[in-house]
């Protein structure tokens, strides 16, 4: 759990959504170039300000909030 101390959610930045600590970079907005295809090295060349473990508590979070989504099919 201690890359997700990475993430923080401040109601003073972005409105709440979930942001890597001392940064305006929200998670969705690091993940966005990831499903894009950018790799590592691209994501850290743009944003010099994080780092690897950044980038982990990123995919962490998203990990989590999906985990815990709860599905409920509908009928059809």
């Amino acid at each position: 759990m201690t890359e997700l101390a990475r993430i923080v959610l401040d109601p003073a930045v972005l409105v709440g959504k979930p942001v890597i600590r001392g940064t305006r970079l929200s998670v969705d907005f690091i993940i966005g170039p990831m499903a894009d295809g950018w790799s590592e090295a691209d994501i850290l060349r743009n944003y010099p300000g994080i780092s690897h473990e950044d980038l982990s508590a990123c995919l962490a979070y998203a990990r989590d909030v999906l985990r815990s989504e709860k599905i409920y099919p509908s009928a059809a």
